[in-house]
């Protein structure tokens, strides 16, 4: 396989994280793994001020420059975090300048398994799923890069991740 960005998305409460960790250990080494929902503890403070939507971008460029050393360096990168398909044409060109490989893989199931996820979390939990709901939504236009499992466990999807990846199924840019 070869080195990549493999940007592991999906809506919040999706299970991306738990995912990830099955999935690195699989992956042939060296690996990097960046985890985007911290970046959003960046912002100490006023954030607020700027909007949630600026902060997203700005921090989504921030993640992106952060997965450029390591792929430079023959690392595999696993970037966990929800991006929605719509910032996909500014995150090819950032890459395609570079000639990196990107692979967007979404997992989405059911929203109200990513609901209750949300509810379920020990850090971060989210108890009103409402603000996101729109964002739930606009994975459906990502229909050739989603993964659809309520029932699956994690390594389940890890696995089925892997073989998308050696078929190519989730490159973008191929």
């Amino acid at each position: 396989m070869e080195k990549s960005i493999i940007l592991l998305s999906g809506p919040v409460g999706a299970g991306k994280t738990t995912v990830a960790s099955l999935l690195v250990p699989l992956l042939r080494g060296p690996v990097a793994y960046i985890e985007g929902d911290k970046f959003w503890c960046f912002i100490a403070k006023g954030g607020e001020s700027i909007g949630r939507f600026n902060n997203f971008k700005m921090i989504m460029r921030a993640i992106t420059v952060a997965t450029l050393p390591y792929v430079r360096m023959g690392y595999q990168v696993v970037l966990d975090f929800s991006v929605p398909p719509w910032y996909l044409d500014t995150l090819l060109k950032i890459m395609e300048t570079r000639n990196i490989p990107l692979d967007y893989v979404v997992i989405r199931p059911g929203e109200h398994v990513c609901a209750a996820r949300a509810a379920a979390r020990s850090v971060g939990v989210i108890e009103d799923y409402t603000p996101y709901k729109e964002l739930y939504a606009s994975f459906d236009a990502a229909q050739r890069y989603i993964i659809y499992d309520d029932e699956a466990d994690a390594a389940v999807i890890a696995d089925h991740i892997i073989e998308g990846l050696n078929q190519g199924i989730f490159r973008i840019n191929a």
